[in-house]
């Protein structure tokens, strides 16, 4: 299973985006505090809109918590600072032995601490960039991240097609051609 860890998130915007990312893509999302705001927060409702309700999560006190709590899994750690494009690992179930497996991103103004990377530089990645930006948005991350190892899992258990029409605001999958 992939999982999307937040260490230290402090932009709610951010955290209701990834949050309705999480929905979209079957992704259980771990949140590590502290939090820079509420989960109750008018913020996370307007970016994640009506699709929080639908988000698998859980919160961790500190990141030795975390790390208690999910001694199973393979850990990928995104940062400005890893030596390999994300693009490099190998996300499928079979080369990480059915693991769980967990893509850790920091929070927006510091990162993940280097004492955390340390141990697992062998698993730090980097988004490719210019350098004219130092970093992208968090948000942007976590689908250009999440998208990668789920096209490396041949979008296992996601629609290819638009759903038929229904009150959830899906139109079909003929729209286009039914259209005038």
């Amino acid at each position: 299973m992939l999982n999307i860890v937040l260490f230290e998130p402090e932009i709610p915007g951010n955290t209701g985006n990834i949050m309705r990312t999480c929905v979209a893509t079957n992704t259980k999302l771990h949140l590590i505090k502290p939090l820079g705001f509420s989960l109750e927060d008018k913020y996370i409702k307007r970016s994640g809109v009506n699709y929080i309700g639908y988000c698998d999560y859980q919160v961790y006190e500190n990141f030795d918590d975390f790390m208690d709590k999910n001694k199973d899994g393979v850990y990928y750690f995104y940062t400005r600072y890893g030596h390999k494009p994300h693009s490099d690992f190998n996300y499928t179930d079979e080369y990480n032995d059915n693991r769980n497996i967990y893509l850790i991103f920091g929070k927006e103004s510091t990162g993940i601490p280097p004492k955390i990377l340390k141990p697992h530089l062998d698993h730090c990645a980097r988004i490719p960039m210019t350098d004219n930006v130092r970093a992208l948005n968090l948000s942007n991350c976590v689908a250009i991240v999440v998208y990668e190892a789920l096209r490396q899992r041949n979008y296992e258990s996601l629609l290819r097609n638009e759903p038929d029409k229904d009150n959830r605001g899906h139109k079909g999958d003929h729209f286009i051609e039914d259209s005038k």
